[in-house]
C-alpha cells in the first residue's frame, strides 16, 4: 500500500461517522478555535512561516518569533534577500536550526524559480526545502482549500483513539494506516479548518497525559473511549536512554575580546556561532580536553584558568552538561580548523551573533 490512499481502495470510515465527526470537530472548532495570529491569513507566505515554526515547538513560543519574523521579512522575497546571520539571528533561541537554514533556501526558491508564488498543491510544496507531505498538507489545505491530509503526533494520537488503534504508532505500516485514515476523514469543503481542528483537538482536548474527554466533541464517536482505553492509547516504541555528555568550552580572551567560531552550516547547530571546546573524552580531565579540543579547532595553545561556569543543556537527542573556562593564549597561530570563521569579539557586541542555548547561559558573566 502506498503512503496515500488509493482512489480504488474501500473507504474504511463508514460515511455516518465520517459525516458525524466531520460536523461535530468544525462546529467545535469554529466556536472554541484559539484565536492565533496566523489563523488571521490565507496567505502562503504566513502559513508556511508558521507551520515550519511550529514543527516540535509549543505554540506560546512560536507567537513572538512569528510577529518579529513578518516585521523584519514581510514577504518571502525580504526573507530571501536577507543574510543568513540576519535569519539565524532572528530564530536564535527557537532551536532545531536546520528549519531556519531550510527557510532562507525555501525563500530563495519561491523567489527565482516560482517568481515569487508558493506552489499551490502539497505535492508541489514537497518539493521545497524542509517541507514535508504533514507541511504540505497544512499549507495546502490552509491557504489553498486543497482536500490535503496531515498527520502530526497530535493528529496521530487523536486518530489512534478515536479508531482504538492498539498497534505502536511509530511502526511504518500503522503510520500508513493514519495517513489513509486522514485523507478520508478531509472534507473538500473547508479542508484548512478541518485539519486546524484535528490539530486544536490533539493539543487542548485529546492530550497525551489525561486527556479531557468530558469537553471532546467527538466522545461519542470514540472507539478509545467507549473502551475506556483512551488513556492507554496511542501506543509509542519504548525511548531508549539518552546519553549525557560532559563538554567544555573556551572564553579565550586576548585585549577585551573573546575568541568565537562560526559553526559550519550542516549539521546540529550549523551557522551558528560559539565559543571553541568539545567534549570530554573517557580518562580526559576537563583542563585537558580543552587544550586539545581548542588545538584541534583553532591551531593554537591556551592557558587554562578559572571556571566561569556549568551549565546544563538538554537537546532532543542527549543532554550535555557545559563546563566554561576562563583562558588566555599560550602560543601558535590562530586558523579555523573546524570553523568557517573565527573572530575576536569584544562582549557588547556578542548581541550581534546568534549563539546556541547552551552559550547564552554564561555569556552575561563575561560583560
Amino acid at each position: 500500500m502506498t503512503k496515500n490512499a488509493r482512489a480504488d481502495q474501500r473507504p474504511s470510515i463508514p460515511t455516518d461517522k465520517r459525516t458525524a465527526l466531520r460536523r461535530a470537530l468544525l462546529g467545535w472548532f469554529r466556536k472554541h478555535a484559539r484565536d492565533l495570529p496566523w489563523r488571521r491569513t490565507r496567505n502562503p507566505y504566513r502559513i508556511w512561516l508558521s507551520e515550519i515554526m511550529l514543527q516540535q515547538t509549543r505554540v506560546e513560543t512560536v507567537e513572538p518569533y512569528y510577529r518579529r519574523f513578518l516585521e523584519t521579512f514581510p514577504t518571502v522575497g525580504t526573507l530571501a534577500d536577507a543574510k543568513p546571520d540576519r535569519v539565524l539571528k532572528l530564530w536564535e533561541g527557537l532551536g532545531y536550526y536546520t528549519r531556519a537554514r531550510n527557510l532562507h533556501r525555501t525563500a530563495k526558491v519561491v523567489t527565482t524559480e516560482h517568481a515569487g508564488r508558493f506552489p499551490r498543491t502539497a505535492k508541489a510544496l514537497q518539493q521545497l526545502p524542509g517541507v514535508g507531505r504533514y507541511t504540505a498538507g497544512a499549507i495546502a489545505s490552509i491557504a489553498f482549500s486543497e482536500a490535503a491530509p496531515i498527520l502530526d503526533g497530535n493528529v496521530k494520537r487523536v486518530l489512534a483513539r478515536i479508531f482504538d488503534i492498539q498497534a505502536c504508532i511509530d511502526e511504518t505500516d500503522t503510520v500508513n494506516r493514519l495517513w489513509d485514515l486522514a485523507t478520508e476523514l478531509v472534507p473538500k469543503k473547508d479542508p484548512g479548518d478541518f485539519n486546524q481542528s484535528m490539530m486544536e483537538l490533539g493539543a487542548r482536548i485529546c492530550t497525551p497525559r489525561s486527556p479531557d474527554c468530558t469537553a471532546c466533541p467527538i466522545r461519542a464517536h470514540c472507539a478509545a473511549h467507549a473502551s475506556g482505553r483512551q488513556e492507554k492509547l496511542p501506543i509509542r516504541r519504548k525511548r531508549k536512554p539518552i546519553p549525557h555528555y560532559q563538554i567544555v568550552v573556551a572564553a579565550i580572551r586576548r585585549n577585551g575580546r573573546y575568541l568565537i567560531g562560526k559553526r559550519p552550516p550542516d549539521g546540529l547547530l550549523g551557522g551558528l556561532w560559539e565559543f571553541p571546546g568539545g567534549k570530554v573524552e573517557r580518562g580526559e580531565s576537563r583542563p585537558a580536553a580543552l587544550r586539545r579540543e581548542v588545538a584541534e579547532e583553532c591551531g593554537i595553545a591556551i592557558a587554562v584558568g578559572r571556571k566561569i561556569a556549568s551549565v546544563d543543556h538538554a537537546y532532543t537527542h542527549f543532554k550535555i552538561t557545559l563546563h566554561a573556562y576562563a583562558c588566555e593564549p599560550a602560543g601558535g597561530r590562530i586558523r579555523a580548523k573546524y570553523h568557517d570563521a573565527l573572530k575576536w569579539v569584544p562582549p557588547s557586541q556578542f548581541d550581534r551573533y546568534a549563539f546556541p542555548a547552551a552559550n547564552h547561559k554564561f555569556l552575561s558573566r563575561l560583560h
